[in-house]
């Protein structure tokens, strides 16, 4: 083996135990990436809630009330045709809901990229734990041919010490 290789199986055998400690690290924690502030749970909430279809349901039948209401109403349409107020509703309720799915996207973002970057370095750990098992597994398979090239040599010298 030369320097070179040593220094190879050195540094990779410290990052093994440095991804050993962060993974021990991370699990006696008890991190977990679903956690967050209020804000952004409240932002995960509106955006989950916004993006369902009891929410498309019950506010399509609400607009279609509403409508139906200040058409058909014989004595006071509160929202004459154009619909300015049914228009401002849902402009007012559009101005914030984008912001709270924004932020619930950011947030979703994060998450990923966080379990993107563990599997990145549990997989970095799987390859060293393989090529530690492959070096082990070489060392065993050079010293059983040593035990078997001595094994051929001692019978070789029974044979000829018997036919001697």
């Amino acid at each position: 083996m030369t320097d070179l290789d040593a220094r190879i199986q050195d540094a990779e055998a410290c990052l093994l135990d440095e991804l050993r400690r962060q993974r021990r690290d991370l699990r006696d924690a008890g991190e977990s990436p679903d956690g967050g502030t209020l804000g952004q749970k409240v932002a995960d909430t509106v955006a989950a809630t916004i993006g369902s279809w009891p929410f498309i349901i019950v506010q399509s039948i609400l607009m279609a009330g509403w409508v139906t209401l200040n058409v058909i109403a014989w004595i006071q349409h509160w929202d004459p045709y154009p619909f300015i107020l049914l228009n401002l509703a849902l402009s007012f309720q559009a101005a914030y809901a984008g912001p709270f799915i924004l932020m619930s996207q950011n947030r979703q973002q994060d998450i990923d990229r966080r379990k993107l970057e563990s599997d990145y370095l549990v997989n970095v750990k799987a390859e060293l734990e393989i090529e530690l098992l492959h070096q082990k597994l070489d060392a065993l398979k050079e010293q059983e041919l040593a035990d078997l090239a001595r094994a051929v040599r001692n019978l070789s010298e029974l044979l000829e010490a018997r036919r001697a």
